[in-house]
């Protein structure tokens, strides 16, 4: 029973450390995120400028992952160098073992001060007074987590159970490395583990050549979490994570046969004991960093041949066969085929667009660059391509269809257009500036936003099928979108009325993405257009006649 209390209380020690970190991370970027931002994208003009900034925004963040992924974000819109983004996360990764040094100084007594003053902070009225308080409570949990872990682990002197487990890791060091690697992994943080393996140590149960293998294995633990995070990304993002991996597993493999050695030395220096799990840690990094600073360069090189880029194969079309134009019916579902793919980029950019909006988190922006690259060549491609045939198709039923490809591809170019151009600088200057919209005003954007997805799913069956009655109804839905629009803008403008801040902040940009989702629910609309004229159900004009008929 004394032992399940034991576990009980250090795992919840562990976990309010993680909640505190994650108060902090959370608190830091809505006070300071865009800033932080700014500084990571634009400190990177030189080696010593971006270690600096990669050191600041993780001891800020209290996270190197959350430095990693914004890194590896800003090489996939080439923001930052290959070469730069290394250093960056050299920065971060001496960053994070200066916050464990810190919080293990013994001003755990300040625990309770950050907290009150934290939530007194985010009583105020400011962002970033509101931030700046979770962020102050975030580190008073974490130094009151450090007590708990002291007082959870202090049992543990006295466990015969606990003093052979520690035996054997002694006599197993690759195994004590993937023990605490493990752990990082699952906790997303290297400086819990860390923090645990200081809180073991502190009851002088673990050699020092055991302490320095378990602080390697928490680096290299570490490191996978941004790894693992980018995997779905571009290459580009990959080669960032995945070198920043390569450079920790290297230094461990180097220091792990040494251990010995180099803990024979620590025994002659005069350090506190207790102290010394986040001494390693800080000494590993900082020796790592001045090791792999001058290879760099080589670094990003070695990692470009590595994990290659796979969007140049991707970027064309798939399926226009020029074999296929002798038979026009071939070549025409040829073309179909490809400007439907087309249809799912722009919806994949959409989707990113409305991520960002919804999360205030510029990431998925990265690829809109590319995607909208591709949508401009395919959309060229299948110009060509059905300009080809048209000699051949003629003017029947062959010919009609070619235009109708044709038109509608062109209008999904025009709305990748207004999502890069248009959409992408709205939400970016709402990231940026860390823009918040009214509750009613979020919500009648979101909505638009989820409409317009639907419509673009729809416009895609309608192009296939070249249904009668879905047509229409793309049609009625233009109607709804243009009167959700007015009825949006209209509340819109009570609001500033009203006087509403946030209204008042946020009135350009909300008007401005009204204005472009209907753009783009009108280009989309217009799939219908030759189907329903086709039927004779479409008017050349809206204009009511007058009643004397002229």
């Amino acid at each position: 029973m004394q032992s399940t209390i034991v576990i009980i209380n250090l795992f919840g020690a562990v976990a309010l450390l993680l909640f505190g970190l994650a108060q902090v991370k959370d608190g830091v970027t809505r006070a300071f995120g865009p800033r932080l931002r700014t500084g990571l994208a634009t400190g990177t003009q030189s080696g010593l400028r971006s270690f600096a900034s990669g050191f600041v925004a993780t001891v800020a963040l209290q996270s190197s992952t959350a430095t990693a992924l914004t890194v590896a974000s800003f090489v996939e819109r080439d923001l930052i160098r290959a070469r730069m983004a290394q250093i960056v996360l050299l920065g971060a990764n001496v960053g994070t073992a200066v916050t464990a040094w810190i919080v293990a100084t013994g001003i755990e007594w300040l625990s309770p001060l950050l907290i009150l003053a934290g939530v007194i902070l985010q009583r105020g009225a400011s962002t970033a007074g509101k931030g700046g308080g979770a962020a102050l409570v975030g580190i008073g949990l974490m130094l009151l987590s450090l007590y708990l872990l002291s007082a959870a682990t202090e049992p543990m002197r006295e466990s015969p159970a606990l003093a052979s487990f520690i035996r054997l890791l002694d006599g197993a060091w690759p195994v004590a490395m993937a023990l605490t690697a493990v752990l990082a992994v699952a906790s997303s943080s290297s400086l819990a583990v860390v923090v645990l393996v200081l809180s073991l140590a502190s009851t002088g149960i673990l050699s020092t050549p055991l302490i320095i293998v378990l602080i390697l294995g928490a680096n290299l633990g570490g490191a996978i979490p941004p790894v693992l995070a980018t995997l779905p990304g571009p290459a580009s993002a990959r080669r960032i994570t995945t070198g920043n991996l390569v450079v920790r597993a290297v230094g461990c493999l180097i220091v792990l046969p040494l251990a010995g050695d180099v803990a024979a030395g620590i025994d002659l220096l005069p350090l506190d004991r207790n102290g010394l799990p986040v001494d390693v840690h800080l000494a590993f990094n900082i020796a790592l960093a001045l090791l792999a600073w001058p290879f760099s360069g080589l670094l990003s090189g070695t990692m470009k041949r590595l994990i290659p880029s796979q969007e140049d194969a991707n970027t064309g079309p798939q399926y226009l066969d020029p074999d296929a134009l002798s038979i026009p019916v071939v070549a025409l579902a040829n073309a179909t085929r490809e400007v439907l793919a087309v249809g799912d980029l722009i919806e994949r950019m959409l989707i990113r667009v409305e991520h960002a909006f919804q999360n205030n988190d510029l990431a998925p922006l990265a690829e809109i660059e590319t995607l909208e690259r591709r949508v401009d060549r395919i959309q060229q491609d299948v110009k060509v391509y059905l300009s080809k045939l048209a000699h051949d198709a003629g003017d029947g039923e062959n010919g009609r269809r070619s235009i109708a490809i044709i038109d509608y591809v062109i209008n999904l170019e025009h709305v990748g257009d207004i999502v890069e151009k248009g959409l992408c600088e709205e939400v970016r200057k709402k990231v940026s500036h860390n823009l918040k919209f009214s509750g009613d005003g979020y919500r009648e954007l979101k909505n638009l936003f989820d409409l317009t997805i639907e419509n673009l799913r729809t416009a895609q069956t309608v192009f296939v099928t070249g249904d009668l009655n879905l047509a229409s109804h793309l049609m009625e839905i233009k109607v709804s979108v243009r009167k959700a629009e007015k009825l949006s803008a209209a509340r819109h403008l009570k609001r500033l009325r009203d006087g509403r801040l946030e209204s008042l902040q946020t009135s350009s940009l909300h008007l401005d993405i009204l204005r472009d989702l209907k753009r783009i629910n009108a280009h989309l609309v217009s799939v219908a257009y030759p189907i329903l004229d086709d039927s004779g159900l479409l008017r050349e004009s809206r204009l009511r006649r007058s009643k004397s008929g002229t």
